[in-house]
């Protein structure tokens, strides 16, 4: 038989205790230096990726991913589950955005904003909830477009926040203008924040609502998605480079596709609604979700600072990640009232 030519090299046996161990720390040895090397250019990469984008891509995916789960979790296993998580996010949404005001000089009371938008969102939820003898015929009644016991709960939250305001004055000289400044920021804050949160829980307590909620936070994901990625890849003209630099036509026209395909996905399957308004629906979350990250972004340079908070890794503060759900939720309420 001809010779086929040397065969791969076979590793030594070690021939005794000593030479085994050594043989093991030098593997060992090896794989730690490969790790750290690994660690070194993921690291380098992720570093390229936060110097271009203006955050870490990393932790942002990261904490996207648990935030998205317990969203579904909540809409999935019991609607109050989310009504909770709403609560929390108004809370601590209002009080991040009362902190981040007095940049610019203006006091908004943080524990009272936050108080008035945790109290305001139950009570949006349950006042149109159907009485128990009602369920039947609940959904065939006319839906008034907005229901009195949302209006009633967001006027409690901003009367709440402004006269906790006023209650924080008492005693101190302050001038009438900077305290009307403050109290008319106070009820921003409320009809910003609470008044638009909850109309997310508003939208949950109608029939099928929590599959509405879950399309529009999935149609506000896609959007935020692929105008980040479009942009990254191929963005060169900014939308509003004086507002937001970053945001690209490029990245708009991307996001603009995927709501439109995700909307299309979505009507039939999951809203039950025709296939011509899947488009219709993507669009308005398209155009009310950039439209709140835009407003966001001029609300964060009229105070002076980059990001609501550092509460949330990657992503900013509770408001940074929520400029455009907030809008949308209202615009889909109104969607499903206009096609009820």
């Amino acid at each position: 038989m001809a010779d086929g030519g040397p065969g791969p090299e076979r590793p030594r046996r070690p021939r005794n205790t000593a030479e085994l161990q050594e043989q093991i720390r030098a593997t060992r040895g090896d794989i730690r230096d490969q790790v750290r090397s690994t660690r070194a250019q993921f690291g380098e990469a992720n570093a390229r990726l936060t110097a271009r984008t203006g955050r870490n891509l990393v932790g942002a995916i990261g904490l996207g991913v648990v935030l998205g789960a317990l969203v579904i979790l909540s809409l999935v296993i019991w609607k109050p589950l989310f009504v909770i998580l709403a609560m929390a996010m108004v809370g601590f949404g209002t009080s991040e955005l009362a902190v981040a005001v007095r940049h610019a000089g203006i006091r908004v009371p943080r524990v009272g904003a936050a108080v008035a938008g945790v109290l305001a969102v139950p009570v949006a939820y349950v006042s149109v909830l159907p009485a128990p003898d009602q369920a039947a015929t609940f959904h065939d009644l006319p839906t008034p477009l907005i229901p009195g016991g949302w209006l009633a709960a967001i006027v409690f939250a901003v009367v709440v926040a402004v006269l906790w305001r006023l209650v924080e004055q008492l005693g101190r000289a302050v001038p009438a203008r900077t305290l009307g400044r403050d109290v008319l920021v106070t009820a921003f804050v409320q009809l910003y924040l609470t008044g638009l949160g909850s109309s997310a829980v508003v939208l949950l307590a109608q029939d099928r609502g929590q599959w509405w909620t879950l399309s529009f936070i999935v149609v506000v994901v896609v959007s935020d998605v692929f105008a980040y990625t479009t942009g990254l890849r191929f963005g060169k003209h900014p939308m509003a480079p004086r507002i937001s630099p970053k945001k690209t036509w490029e990245g708009f026209s991307g996001a603009a596709v995927a709501t439109v395909v995700i909307g299309s996905v979505l009507s039939p399957l999951v809203l039950d609604r025709p296939l011509w308004f899947g488009p219709v629906f993507g669009a308005v979350i398209l155009v009310t979700g950039t439209l709140g990250d835009l407003g966001e972004s001029m609300i964060k340079r009229d105070i002076g600072v980059k990001d609501m908070s550092s509460w949330l890794p990657g992503h900013g503060g509770i408001l940074d990640r929520l400029d455009s759900i907030l809008p949308s939720a209202a615009a889909a309420l109104l969607l499903y009232f206009a096609t009820a």
